[in-house]
């Protein structure tokens, strides 16, 4: 689908009376990898499903728990980050299911909107007054090793983490400078992409909890793209190691283009890069409307899908591809250790942070995990969700969508702990409606809806 020639492979496993199925996309610098990674995205999605879809839930108040259980042995949803202006409070009915806390091997019940990764592994009426917050994927691993699948769920939400306030519509154009990388695959590849005439630049998110926090961005020089959305392709990593962040971020923004041109670009172009059959039978077992879960991420692909390479590339251009300051990749942190579970626990078990995990078995040698980290952040600007850390940042940073104190008129308040309240100097305010305004059209940064739900949705208007 891309002029690199790079590989990325998709796996998919059909539904049947007894597994939900699943479907993932895998990349790499060699065709095994790649499909190692989509076996491995197919395998946390119908690992997750097959877990939770059958399991009971917990249905009481977090009040009432605490009282059954004791505090310790409840997840306080103030501190998973909830969306400001949330109606939550402790007296009001949820659903939970159980987690098991790392670093004393205790059983935590998590709201049960956490623990799942999509809606459908949800089946059934929500609790009374609905869930707390839509479900997504964030802190999902998978392998044939159990701390292997931890580790890789916690990387992704030190990544998310990283960058919740910190890229998209809020990039701060932190570009690195990749002079004197070593990595053998980063840069065969950053020559490939030289050679095809695509610029890419690597830019700094976060260098917090020990972890490198990188994304890839870039386009090609002369607006060829086969499909213009490809221009806005991202690749994203976070590793204790500078040069195993670049690695990961340069290969995922290289598929991404390709992702990019197989989830939304015109089923034409899908049809030659996919095998016989493939689309009919996708179509047939995947109706859009179970694949456009939020209207406005639909409205917004479909925007994007309707505009030229050269307008696309000029909405990024401020925010996306802007380049202010730089930092040299010789000066991030290196790790050269061989646990990464050891690591990346053991880092945030020393900064005060509980890692509660539920691992999901398959009838054979993998495993997924699902992560919950209380006091880590993600989709601040999507879905409004912010907690102490995001205000503290955006307010060291004198980002005026965050105030503290009393209400700045109509903002939506963040709900925290008192703790958390103390310690940033009183109640916390998230303008949601400045953040809608400051995303814009780019929203499609943030949300996608599904596989080809662009291209038929188009597809109809031609008809």
């Amino acid at each position: 689908m891309d002029v690199l020639e790079v590989h990325l492979h998709s796996a998919v496993v059909a539904a049947t009376g007894g597994h939900p199925g699943g479907s993932g996309l895998g990349y790499g610098a060699t065709a095994e990898e790649a499909r190692t990674g989509a076996l491995g995205e197919m395998t946390e999605m119908a690992l997750s499903g097959r877990a939770l879809q059958p399991q009971e839930r917990v249905q009481a108040s977090y009040a009432e728990l605490v009282a059954r259980r004791s505090a310790d042995r409840v997840a306080d949803p103030l501190t998973l980050c909830l969306e400001a202006g949330s109606d939550y409070t402790p007296d009001r009915p949820l659903q939970w299911l159980p987690m098991t806390r790392l670093r004393d091997g205790e059983q935590v019940l998590v709201p049960a909107e956490l623990v799942a990764s999509t809606p459908d592994d949800l089946p059934g009426a929500p609790p009374p007054g609905g869930w707390l917050t839509t479900p997504i994927s964030n802190g999902q691993g998978a392998h044939t090793d159990p701390d292997a699948a931890v580790a890789h769920a916690l990387l992704e939400m030190l990544q998310r983490d990283g960058n919740a306030t910190g890229f998209r519509a809020m990039d701060r154009g932190v570009v690195v400078d990749l002079d004197g990388v070593t990595d053998p695959d980063s840069r065969a590849l950053l020559a490939r992409l030289d050679a095809a005439g695509i610029d890419v630049v690597v830019k700094l998110a976060s260098t917090e909890h020990g972890v490198v926090d990188v994304y890839a961005v870039g386009c090609s020089r002369d607006g060829s793209e086969p499909v213009p959305v490809m221009a806005t392709a991202c690749g994203e990593a976070a590793h204790p190691d500078r040069e195993a962040a670049v690695r990961k971020a340069l290969h995922e923004f290289v598929a991404a283009r390709s992702r990019k041109a197989l989830m939304h670009g015109p089923l034409d172009v899908v049809a030659r890069a996919t095998p016989p059959g493939y689309l009919d039978a996708w179509t047939a077992g995947h109706p859009p409307d179970r694949l456009a879960e939020e209207d406005r991420a639909l409205r917004a692909m479909l925007d994007w899908a309707r505009r030229p390479t050269g307008d696309l590339v000029d909405r990024l251009r401020d925010t996306v591809l802007s380049r202010r300051s730089t930092v040299r990749l010789a000066d991030l942190p290196r790790w050269s250790g061989d646990d990464l579970h050891a690591h990346v626990v053991g880092g945030l078990h020393a900064e005060g942070l509980d890692v509660l995990v539920q691992l999901q078995p398959s009838d054979g040698e993998a495993v997924a995990a699902k992560a919950v980290v209380p006091g880590l952040e993600v989709e601040t600007m999507s879905y409004g969700r912010i907690g102490e850390r995001g205000v503290a940042r955006l307010l060291e940073r004198g980002d005026p969508l965050v105030a503290v104190g009393s209400d700045p008129g109509g903002w939506a308040r963040v709900l925290l702990t008192a703790d958390a309240e103390q310690r940033l100097g009183g109640p916390a305010w998230f303008d949601r409606a400045g953040a809608d305004a400051r995303v814009g059209d780019l929203y499609a940064l943030y949300r996608e809806p599904g596989r080809h739900v662009v291209a038929l949705h188009l597809q109809k208007e031609l008809a």
